[in-house]
């Protein structure tokens, strides 16, 4: 049973001019442990549709189930991390860390153990009791991201969650949490409008059209590596093919829009183009 089904759903505005349509059919499905990019051109609802998926948006038509469920309101299964850590200034890093365990009232000894383990597992024990104004922005970044995980989440729900990064900062993060989340086998969904990061952290890379948004193309992304990490596959023949398939799909006219790319889809990459 998939982890996350996304199930012909369709988002419409009324406005004084009449029906916007933002999103329309869009239909995936994720297994545990998958690591999904969203990719699509400004405005075509990529953020919108994690709020449809977190259950803060209701769809106009279609559904998402999570877990075997329906969503149709804030979901436990979810964790949801936005492009500002949201860190709170007067509260150490370990209480930070339990801050949605608290919200949901789920502090327990079992969940702060499984909290300090995070710390500990992730290097940031000797931090727990520094407050974020002491820290770096990829260590604040990375506190956001084990705060997000003590709650246990099935889904991750990355929405730009780099972008207020220097260059520099960002790779360095991008490789963190890439090691997280596949240590942590959490199913992910990472909203981006950066193409190497889609490239380099995805196993899949959905397209989304202009505005209605469908999904294009659902684009598997394979890389011949022993271990795969987002430094190494920059390297790699591969990822400028990606690269260069990926620009062209986000600047197809809008005639394709009808286009919807199927998970089944082979990649356009084969792995005789690829370096060990």
């Amino acid at each position: 049973m998939a982890v996350l089904s996304v199930e012909g759903v369709r988002k419409a505005y009324q406005t004084p001019a009449g029906e916007t349509v933002a999103l329309r059919d869009i239909t995936f499905s994720m297994e545990r442990g998958d690591f999904f990019s969203l990719v699509g051109p400004s405005g075509c609802g990529k953020s919108t549709l994690l709020s449809i998926i977190a259950g803060t948006m209701s769809p106009t038509a279609g559904q998402v189930v999570v877990a075997g469920e329906p969503v149709t309101g804030p979901n436990p299964h979810i964790g949801y991390m936005l492009q500002q850590d949201n860190l709170l200034e007067w509260r150490t890093v370990r209480q930070n860390v339990l801050f949605g365990l608290e919200v949901r009232h789920d502090l327990t000894p079992e969940t702060r153990e499984r909290a300090d383990h995070l710390l500990e597992t992730y290097g940031l024990s000797e931090f727990a009791n520094s407050r974020p104004s002491q820290l770096s922005g990829g260590m604040r970044q990375r506190v956001a991201l084990i705060r997000t995980l003590a709650v246990n989440p099935d889904i991750l729900l990355l929405d730009e969650a780099f972008s207020a990064l220097d260059y520099q900062t960002r790779m360095e993060v991008t490789e963190d949490v890439y090691r997280i989340i596949r240590r942590e086998r959490v199913t992910t969904l990472m909203v981006t409008h950066d193409i190497p990061e889609s490239i380099c952290m995805g196993d899949r890379v959905l397209i989304l059209s202009p505005r209605p948004a469908v999904i294009r193309q659902a684009l598997p992304i394979t890389f011949d590596l022993p271990v795969r990490s987002p430094a190494r596959c920059r390297g790699l023949p591969a990822f400028a093919s990606y690269f260069d398939y990926i620009w062209k799909e986000l600047g197809m006219d809008e005639t394709h829009e009808d286009a919807v790319g199927s998970l089944a889809g082979e990649s356009p990459v084969s792995a005789a183009d690829q370096a060990p």
